[in-house]
């Protein structure tokens, strides 16, 4: 979809990972013309990533679609209230409402899902048993680069998962969701409820949790159309 006109756009990573994981994304999104910007969460807790998202998106010459990945979704339902966000692009994340955390999202899994291999806490804050970080994380990113992924892991705060939304921003703002249709980490059943429950534009894509790594293209095709329907209602 390469001749959208030029937009704004503003990526928030989710646990154990930074922001360079959406640089595939990035890079085809610069080819099409559009200002981007990284957000890099400190996941210590979900106000230190509500922060450090708005200060980018203070930065921004006009409003900006954002784009969550994991829990980078729970950041962009309370960082999306803010007037520089014109819509909201949801990729394999949490979308929680008014009131809930990552923590109560997780609580009770559907039967039969797989559980993340999330070490026991180590001074607040956790981390992926590297051994089964591809399997469950990555499982469609090549070996070397999952690997890669598993060794440079940002500590995911306890603080994080428990953050409870004061606003969700999917109320007020139109938003897409991209279900990864072979997560391990986030059940597609989940994707999808809660896609619905916020009113997504909905598509599935067969990848893992990691799809912005291993799909960058169909992250940015979803992207796109956020674009498209955001610029159409700007005018």
């Amino acid at each position: 979809m390469a001749g959208t006109a030029p937009a704004n756009v503003v990526l928030v990573h989710g646990g154990f990972v930074d922001g360079a994981g959406w640089e595939g994304v990035y890079k085809i999104l610069k080819r099409n013309g559009h200002n981007v910007s990284v957000v890099q969460n400190p996941t210590t807790s979900l106000e230190a990533d509500v922060a450090a998202t708005k200060l980018i998106l203070a930065a921004q010459s006009r409003p900006a679609v954002l784009v969550g990945h994991s829990h980078g979704g729970a950041v962009i339902t309370e960082a999306g209230n803010d007037p520089k966000v014109a819509g909201l692009v949801y990729i394999a994340a949490f979308a929680p409402d008014k009131g809930e955390s990552i923590a109560g999202l997780i609580q009770d899994p559907p039967p039969g899902a797989p559980v993340p291999p999330i070490l026991p806490p180590q001074s607040g804050y956790l981390f992926l048993d590297k051994a089964k970080f591809r399997a469950s994380f990555a499982a469609d990113v090549d070996t070397e680069k999952a690997t890669f992924m598993a060794d440079s892991q940002v500590p995911w705060g306890v603080d994080a998962l428990k953050g409870t939304i004061s606003k969700a921003a999917w109320k007020s703002k139109p938003s897409w969701y991209l279900v990864a249709t072979e997560d391990k980490m986030i059940p597609p059943v989940a994707q999808r409820s809660m896609a619905k429950r916020a009113g997504s534009t909905v598509v599935e894509e067969k990848g893992s949790h990691a799809i912005y790594v291993s799909k960058p293209s169909a992250v940015v095709a979803l992207i796109e159309e956020a674009i498209k329907a955001t610029s159409a209602a700007a005018r």
